[in-house]
């Protein structure tokens, strides 16, 4: 029948239409991922001292000293550089009721200068995707959302407060990366009480600072900022972040959290919107 022919016409060239649409927003996603890696490490400097001594402790607050104590293994290499692998839940709702979508994502870090680049994937719906890149890069912080890798939901890039932001996000993950958190990596430590510590760190014009605390066990716990840049309804708000870190295990000679979750702090309460697991975690040494 001539209707059937004509419904079959449009939902072939619907599919075909999809198919095209997904392979060109892949192929542009992956050459702005490549774009912004190559810029990552082509300023990659080489990571002083070698390696971590329990010397470089002294001063240091005691709730950091534990830290560092239990963390990390006197003698050990420091990290050059890190590749992660995530999976988790997204909530794409900036109020209201919660809707938590699937995301998988990888990252690559380095050390000096602190750097990263984030490139997620969440999962609206079978088949629709939007890709992710979150990402400090050479003092400019980047966030940008792509429906499909095409079509741009928005963006906020360069100095400023994107860097900054971004920047704290370094700091926050550090405790995947702990030998990055260390003094002569350029992180200030300043005593709050004996479960808890601020830490500063300044790259160029660029500083964040974040309230780290640390549980019975030395470890860290939590990381807040009392002000941190939000998009909310289209527009952006300062509001504070908290980070929380869980499920602690060893790898390579050192102590770090496999899973994380990150959430704004509202009069009315913790709100969530990031949880996420390590499936992989790679680390280069010096």
């Amino acid at each position: 029948m001539e209707w059937m022919e004509t419904l079959l016409t449009v939902v072939f060239l619907s599919v075909l239409a999809y198919v095209g649409v997904s392979m060109l927003g892949a192929a542009r996603w992956a050459f702005l991922t490549r774009a912004l890696q190559s810029r990552l490490v082509a300023g990659r400097q080489t990571v002083l001292p070698a390696r971590f001594e329990l010397r470089e402790l002294s001063g240091l607050p005691d709730p950091v000293q534990r830290y560092f104590r239990v963390a990390l293994t006197a003698g050990q290499p420091m990290l050059g550089a890190v590749r992660i692998e995530h999976a988790g839940s997204f909530n794409v709702a900036d109020s209201g009721a919660y809707r938590w979508k699937p995301f998988t994502s990888g990252e690559r870090v380095i050390a000096r200068p602190p750097g990263f680049v984030w490139d997620g994937r969440v999962t609206l719906v079978p088949g629709l995707t939007v890709h992710v890149h979150d990402a400090y890069v050479a003092g400019e912080g980047t966030l940008h959302p792509a429906l499909f890798g095409l079509t741009s939901l928005a963006r906020r890039q360069g100095k400023g407060d994107i860097a900054q932001d971004e920047l704290m996000r370094f700091l926050a993950e550090a405790a995947c990366y702990p030998t990055a958190l260390l003094p002569s990596q350029g992180v200030q430590w300043q005593a709050v009480d004996q479960h808890s510590a601020t830490a500063t760190l300044k790259d160029g014009e660029v500083s964040a600072s974040l309230l780290f605390a640390f549980n019975e066990e030395g470890l860290i716990e939590s990381v807040r900022a009392e002000a941190r840049g939000r998009t909310l309804n289209g527009k952006l708000v300062v509001s504070p972040w908290e980070g929380l870190w869980s499920d602690y295990q060893q790898r390579e000679g050192m102590t770090i959290p496999m899973s994380g979750e990150a959430r704004w702090l509202t009069p009315e309460g913790p709100r969530p919107y990031w949880r996420g697991r390590i499936g992989r975690i790679d680390y280069e040494f010096v």
